[in-house]
């Protein structure tokens, strides 16, 4: 009996962006398009009537916004939803409120049918609807009559920017212990897609100033992950920026590939620095994990802490048992805390993890990694 195909809805409300969508999707064998919508008020109806797995939901549409039908859906009907968002700094910055939402992930939004003819972009397309299919999706709790963030501010519903997590709440930024400033020469490598922007969020927002230079890799469309990096920046008490070649990895600072682009470790004298770069696509993906762990394994070898959290695939599962061969220690996120258990279940398999850790035991985990000899 052939494996049941991934039923998905494709809501846009230009007909071409429809239509390019749906005969991409269409042609990967375990994927079925059942519909397409044009607004949020018809995307309802073919939810209820067609039951789709996946959503794929534009962002500025009429008669109600793609955010606030989000909002709504996730509350009500919870759905793994892509967000198809336009290449632009303003769409970046929605498609982060968006998975602030709920959403499980976001590509960007082809302008004409010419994303036919981009291969890449295509498997980008279909990866991230096959990794949203299987994606654990949680209803969003509506804050209770009268609940405020922490500097008092309401907590709307669809209060995109004051909601963090499904709690509302800031993490606390953990003690710095003594040990870890006589670390300064550690390097930490993070690898994450699916899931991963909250997941990254919770973890870095808990690493004290003090904590070693930081490198990720985070799945992501070009331009979305400079929107990404600013939003971090302001949440948490270490520096986040997009990396670009010649930063030098230092304390208190982490470095966020940039997306279309590897990031790679290298030597530097007496230092350890980031080189962007382009070239083709490694374990299906531009940026890489698997390019960025191998390139650490390289230069920093056991003085690197490297850490794999959700997301679909085995990009960075080879490249983290390279690591833990050149005297690194690893952790990866368990089971019950990812969004999709695909890459730290096979950098298991693959031999590369010391520790299994819930997401929020994470950080903790990461400084103690950090103190070790």
């Amino acid at each position: 009996m052939a494996p049941q195909r991934i039923r998905v809805l494709v809501v846009d409300d230009s007909a071409v962006v429809r239509n390019v969508l749906t005969r991409v999707l269409s042609r990967d064998p375990e994927i079925e398009v059942v519909g397409a919508a044009g607004d949020p008020y018809e995307a309802r109806d073919k939810i209820v009537s067609l039951q789709p797995d996946v959503v794929t939901l534009d962002i500025e549409m009429p008669r109600m916004d793609g955010l606030a039908f989000l909002d709504k859906l996730m509350t009500h009907h919870p759905l793994p939803v892509v967000m198809c968002s336009s290449v632009t700094h303003e769409g970046a910055g929605l498609s982060l409120k968006a998975m602030e939402l709920g959403a499980v992930d976001v590509v960007g939004k082809p302008r004409s049918a010419e994303i036919e003819g981009l291969h890449d972009a295509a498997i980008e397309l279909v990866d991230k609807v096959k990794a949203a299919a299987k994606a654990r999706v949680r209803p969003r709790r509506l804050p209770p009559p009268g609940a405020a963030d922490e500097k008092g501010q309401p907590l709307a519903v669809a209060g995109v920017g004051r909601v963090r997590g499904t709690n509302g709440r800031k993490a606390a930024v953990l003690e710095a212990p003594p040990d870890l400033k006589r670390t300064q020469r550690k390097i930490i490598a993070i690898g994450a897609s699916t899931g991963g922007t909250e997941a990254l969020r919770v973890v870095l927002e808990s690493l004290p100033r003090e904590i070693p230079g930081i490198v990720i890799v985070q799945h992501m469309p070009e331009h979305f992950t400079l929107a990404f990096a600013n939003r971090l920046d302001s949440l948490c008490e270490i520096e986040v920026r997009e990396a670009k070649s010649g930063d030098r990895i230092r304390p208190g600072l982490a470095l966020i590939a940039r997306g279309n682009s590897h990031l790679i470790v290298r030597k530097s004298g007496a230092y350890l620095a980031a080189d962007v770069r382009n070239g083709p696509l490694i374990c299906r993906h531009r940026p890489s994990i698997e390019a960025l762990f191998q390139s650490v394994a390289a230069a920093a070898g056991p003085a690197a802490v490297g850490v794999m959290l959700t997301g679909m695939g085995n990009d960075g599962a080879n490249a983290m048992a390279l690591l833990k061969q050149a005297g690194a220690l690893n952790i990866a996120q368990d089971e019950a805390s990812s969004v999709v258990f695909g890459m730290p279940k096979e950098a298991i398999k693959a031999g590369g993890v010391d520790r299994v850790e819930h997401l929020d035991r994470i950080p903790k985990a990461i400084i103690e990694f950090c103190c070790r000899p």
